[in-house]
């Protein structure tokens, strides 16, 4: 059984912003402290802060994702697979969304010089729909074979703030890895910037990253977020000791799941509802370039014991405009609150190797309850 630290170590590394939040322990809230009563000057928002309308009477659906979670990190490479070359990118953890078009950069590059430009994706979620963009903008004939269109994948139920949140354990993976993972933030994060808007349903949105230990000067990624600023006690309205303000690009992954699905038929890909029970099954078809976007999946089809399901829950509300901010921190465990257009998600949980689908409802109710004490000071 995975030990609460390599959970808690595999949640907090690589958190965006929030890797200025050290512990999940560091994240509690403070029994003893009361938050100020003053006007907080916002330093991106100009509008006043106003507390999200949290009950569990208006919760609209509880959702279960699992995060394909590799410590050693996710698998970028190319092989010789019979007479067709494989090229597997998988094992994004909490990192898919934010470091989809990086990742996906990278595996194209893996076959930029061959000359058949026919290439097999396998899976839907937003590694496949990505990698069949960057392919079909280089000359690329796709086709995408999936068991379940995107919406029914993972990807479609990530909360969606731009940061490679719990993607690799940082004890275990290696040098080599982690300079991987700073190429793919880099891309990832510059395409999505040019981006932004509602086409995509790609915003900027200021992100609240609280704790109650004194965060680090320097983050993994800090010079992704512009607006950081750090608070410490009585400097801010949230009952934690410190808090981290910075500007973050928010993802609307039901908008931009979509809108990629729309761009890839646009553009001639096609989608083929097919899953694949072994390796002969690939063996089988006709490209002679096979992208394995399969998440989850490459455990059992590709023999990778190293990958591993993180259970996370998310409790959906109904959206309120009025919240133009995010958080992260402020529970006894994984907490966040992400307003969106759509919905306002409450999460979460990051449980190594659960495999179960359905919520849980004591943790729904952490959620809540955690969530409601987190935003009591706000009017």
């Amino acid at each position: 059984m995975v030990n609460n630290k390599l959970k808690r170590r595999a949640f907090m590394q690589g958190i965006g912003a929030g890797t200025i939040a050290a512990s999940l322990a560091g994240c509690a809230t403070s029994s003893n402290k009361t938050p100020t009563n003053r006007v907080f000057q916002r330093p991106f928002s100009r509008k006043p802060m106003v507390a999200p309308k949290i009950s569990a009477n208006n919760i609209v659906t509880e959702i279960v994702g699992h995060r394909p979670y590799r410590p050693e990190g996710f698998v970028v490479k190319s092989e010789a697979f019979g007479n067709k070359t494989l090229v597997h990118n998988y094992g994004h953890g909490g990192g898919g969304i934010s470091l989809s078009w990086g990742s996906s950069a990278l595996a194209v590059n893996e076959v930029a010089n061959v000359e058949t430009k026919e290439a097999a994706i396998i899976g839907s979620g937003v590694m496949g729909l990505t990698t069949a963009r960057l392919l079909q903008e280089a000359g690329w004939k796709v086709t995408l074979y999936t068991k379940a269109m995107p919406r029914f994948t993972t990807s479609q139920v990530a909360g969606g703030e731009w940061g490679p949140y719990s993607v690799h354990d940082p004890l275990i993976s290696s040098s080599v890895f982690k300079t991987q993972l700073q190429q793919a933030a880099k891309i990832a994060h510059s395409t999505f910037a040019k981006m932004v808007g509602k086409d995509y349903g790609i915003q900027w949105k200021e992100l609240y990253t609280a704790g109650n230990k004194k965060p680090e000067s320097e983050g993994v990624f800090r010079q992704y977020y512009p607006y950081t600023k750090v608070y410490g006690p009585e400097q801010h309205p949230f009952p934690t000791d410190y808090c981290t303000s910075s500007a973050t690009m928010l993802v609307e992954t039901t908008t931009f799941l979509r809108r990629l699905v729309t761009d890839i038929r646009l553009s001639g890909g096609e989608f083929v509802i097919h899953e694949f029970t072994s390796q002969d099954d690939i063996h089988l078809l006709a490209e002679p370039i096979v992208f394995n976007c399969t998440g989850l999946g490459s455990r059992a089809l590709f023999n990778d014991e190293g990958i591993m399901p993180a259970k996370g829950q998310l409790v959906l509300l109904p959206p309120d405009p009025a919240v133009d901010y995010l958080t992260v921190g402020g529970g006894s465990d994984v907490l966040y609150m992400f307003s969106r257009n759509d919905y306002m998600i409450l999460g979460g949980t990051f449980k190594l190797n659960d495999w179960t689908t359905e919520p849980d409802p004591i943790e729904t109710a952490r959620i809540i309850s955690e969530s409601q004490a987190f935003f009591s000071s706000i009017t």
